[in-house]
């Protein structure tokens, strides 16, 4: 019997040691790949010269285009080409490493031209296409060509392809001019039927983000408001792409019915429709289009294909080092939130911090602050602004340049500026307060759960499952009140305009830039290269250099990144199709927007004001 138990000791001890052996090789297998992934991250993201193949610059855009990437592009990059993931979808480029690639191509002799292909392009805001479109215009106003080759062509892809000398589309393709158009989901009846209370608190005939709460449709304010800025949109759309092509905008995009006509002349056949109505100057399929571009760039032996360099395989030239004073460039791009930045968000101390960091450089002269955001959080905006008020008491000037959107807390952050400059394009103002708290005591009732208990106060009973007690809804109504007051005195200061003047255009109305300047709200339309200038002209810099503040991802933010990468890249591309790029984003707007009222005890929650511009999508 003892016998016995030894073998089956024995047995069990040696497979537990076997266990932890297989357990401990695993992760030092698993180690070793993360150091040699470190190690191979390193080495990619560093800035080796790339020597360009004299021909084209291939502008094969892939994913969208914004202010700051939220993830190393050069790790996305390295991630494709070493692990073979897909990632085109969620890949993030920057507008101003875009802009600056074209504006270097411009001078090298080894470019000759630009071949767009945008097949991948998924978009971005009409203000960074505008940005990116100039730079084009000087590529191609320098003499060199732009060749425009898709096998169809969406919006923002075609806006892009309008400033080509020649745009290529296959035969079986379509150029999709349709308009815009702005859609929410309203939940009154849903939340009637659950029985859910909403209590609203808001400032603000236009401020429409609590409307899909409390209606089944959308109001006639929130209509006006919404036709006037989408409608504006689109006519700066077809006026820049109708006149870089040559022909009038209601050529370009003749309505509904012109378009059912112009297709019925033509059987159907969307590119020829397009052919005709002067859209694109040729019909050609991908062999076909290569061949032009075999003619134009010769042909290279190795790659089998023309003469190209991918924009992200070059490299533009380094700029020298320089003793020339320093302009800052400082990012406020996504929601705001209260804390340290998170990707793709604004955090309101990090972004605070570095204006602290301008204003105390003594090589910093002026500041530019590059607003590309929908609002968020009233303390982390304010901390934000009242540093950047600060900048400006120094001495520093300070230029806000606006993207394609500085709504609600982000003009908030805006008005301590000594000049304001927005894109004819750029979605702002949108200055007003909100704030919902739910309710679930009905609910609980219908489901037969009551709550009850006592209280020395009824600000210190408020919960979820309880009716407001209308001290606490009288109390958030005054605060949310006085938080429009101090937001339209505000703006009042830095426009020298009365707060009653303001109160006329704000109520959480949204204006595009061209409106926004015609109502005082922006000094002057123009982008960011006007707004580095003006931060020159009122420091008095006949030189300068741009200092851009952007956090370095550290070696684990990259490792991370690039699993998500890998991870969203295994996925079946069913399941893609429903996890739009932004997904992140989202999630991280609307978190924002639900913590702030997420724990009512919390004394710092209990007042706090959304100035999140959730009307605009």
């Amino acid at each position: 019997m003892r016998t016995l138990w030894r073998i089956i000791a024995g047995f069990f001890k040696w497979t537990w040691r076997l266990l932890n052996f297989v357990r401990e090789f695993i992760l030092n297998v698993f180690l070793i790949l993360i150091i040699l992934a470190g190690v191979g991250i390193w080495y990619a993201v560093q800035d080796k010269p790339v020597e360009t193949t004299k021909g084209a610059l291939l502008v094969d855009l892939s994913g969208s285009v914004v202010d700051k990437p939220s993830v190393n592009n050069k790790v996305r990059q390295w991630g494709r080409e070493l692990l073979g993931t897909s990632s085109s979808r969620l890949q993030e480029n920057s507008l101003f490493d875009l802009v600056d690639t074209i504006r270097s191509a411009k001078d090298d002799k080894n470019v000759t031209g630009i071949v767009l292909q945008l097949t991948d392009f998924t978009g971005t805001d009409q203000s960074s296409m505008q940005y990116i479109g100039k730079a084009l215009r000087e590529f191609r106003d320098a003499g060199k060509p732009i060749y425009a080759i898709g096998d169809s062509y969406n919006q923002s892809q075609y806006y892009l392809a309008s400033y080509a000398n020649k745009i290529y589309l296959s035969p079986q393709g379509a150029v999709d001019l349709h308009g815009f158009a702005t859609n929410n989901l309203y939940y009154k009846s849903l939340l009637d039927k659950l029985k859910v209370t909403t209590n609203i608190f808001r400032v603000g005939t236009y401020k429409s983000a609590v409307e899909p709460l409390i209606r089944d449709d959308m109001s006639p304010a929130a209509r006006e408001a919404d036709s006037r800025w989408i409608g504006g949109l689109w006519n700066n759309y077809l006026n820049t792409v109708s006149a870089n092509r040559q022909i009038t905008p209601e050529q370009l995009f003749p309505g509904a019915a012109g378009i059912l006509a112009g297709m019925q002349a033509t059987g159907g056949d969307m590119a020829q429709y397009a052919l005709k109505a002067k859209l694109v100057d040729s019909l050609a399929s991908r062999t076909e289009a290569d061949n032009d571009m075999v003619k134009a760039f010769g042909w290279n032996k190795t790659t089998k294909d023309f003469n190209y360099t991918s924009i992200y395989d070059y490299s533009p030239k380094p700029k020298p080092d320089s003793n020339d004073p320093q302009i800052a460039v400082i990012f406020a791009t996504g929601a705001i939130n209260d804390g340290e930045e998170q990707p793709g968000a604004v955090g309101g101390d990090t972004t605070a911090q570095q204006i602290r960091d301008a204003r105390l450089d003594p090589k910093v002269k002026a500041i530019v602050l590059r607003v590309n955001s929908p609002g968020g959080s009233v303390s982390a905006s304010e901390v934000i602004r009242s540093e950047l008020a600060a900048a400006k008491a120094a001495g520093k000037p300070v230029v806000v340049s606006m993207g394609g959107m500085a709504a609600s807390g982000g003009y908030w952050i805006s008005t301590p500026a000594n000049y304001i400059i927005a894109s004819p394009s750029t979605l702002t103002g949108s200055i007003g307060i909100f704030g919902v708290i739910n309710t679930y005591q009905n609910t609980l009732d219908y489901a037969g759960v009551h709550t009850d208990g006592v209280a020395t106060s009824p600000l210190a009973d408020i919960a979820s499952t309880k009716a407001l007690p209308p001290e606490f809804s009288q109390m958030m109504q005054l605060n949310i009140e006085n938080g429009y007051k101090t937001f339209l005195g505000l703006v009042a200061d830095s426009r020298h305009k009365t707060p009653e003047q303001i109160d006329q255009i704000a109520q959480g109305h949204v204006w595009i830039g061209s409106d926004a300047k015609a109502n005082g709200l922006v000094d002057e339309l123009g982008d960011f290269d006007d707004a580095v200038k003006k931060a020159a002209d009122l420091a008095k810099l006949p030189k300068w250099q741009l200092n851009w503040f952007v956090s370095e991802p550290s070696l684990s933010d990259m490792l991370f990144s690039q699993v998500s990468v890998s991870v969203h890249a295994m996925l079946p591309a069913a399941i893609q199709a429903y996890l739009p790029a932004p997904v992140s984003k989202m999630a991280m707007e609307l978190k924002s927007q639900a913590d702030l009222f997420s724990n009512m005890n919390d004394p710092q929650n209990r007042y706090a004001l959304c100035l999140t511009c959730g009307d605009v999508k």
